[in-house]
């Protein structure tokens, strides 16, 4: 808890970070090919992601990924619950923003998540590199969000007194 700001919690990212990678069908290759430009530093962080694209990494880059559902079904929605958790640390989320996708609402759900959680997201090859060369790859990093646990309790106690 921040003494500052009890509203607040800050929570410390270890130097060994744990990676959601995932991307949209058509940016797969390109998410492969940005794997494997970086295998030297992924391999020393905790590697998962969702249903296919983590499979296709396992498979082609010889990194151990652990894998969840795919995407449309539930996969993203897993990577935010373990965002919720604090069980990841970052997402590369390589999307495709010219193609509709049908778990859309998935998607913007993790988005959110990951915001609520002040998670790093990188949605594109360009904001990747920029996260994978950051000196915070290497290093504890803290962040601060909302203390949820008080925010609950003074939210029911507010609502009994109406």
């Amino acid at each position: 808890m921040d003494p500052i700001n009890p509203d607040m919690i800050t929570l410390t990212m270890e130097k060994k970070k744990s990676i959601a990678l995932i991307a949209h069908d058509s940016k797969k290759p390109e998410l492969i090919d940005w794997c494997k430009e970086h295998h030297d530093i992924l391999k020393k962080h905790f590697l998962c992601g969702t249903g296919t694209t983590a499979r296709m990494i396992s498979e082609h880059v010889d990194l151990p990924v652990k894998g969840y559902n795919s995407g449309p079904l539930g996969g993203d929605q897993q990577v935010g619950a373990k965002i919720v958790e604090g069980r990841i640390d970052m997402v590369i989320f390589f999307s495709d923003p010219l193609m509709a996708q049908p778990h859309d609402p998935d998607v913007k759900a993790l988005l959110r998540i990951a915001q609520v959680y002040d998670i790093p997201m990188a949605n594109n090859r360009a904001s990747a590199d920029f996260f994978i060369s950051s000196k915070f790859m290497n290093e504890t990093y803290d962040r601060t969000i909302i203390n949820f646990h008080k925010n609950i309790k003074d939210r029911s106690e507010t609502l009994l007194d109406e």
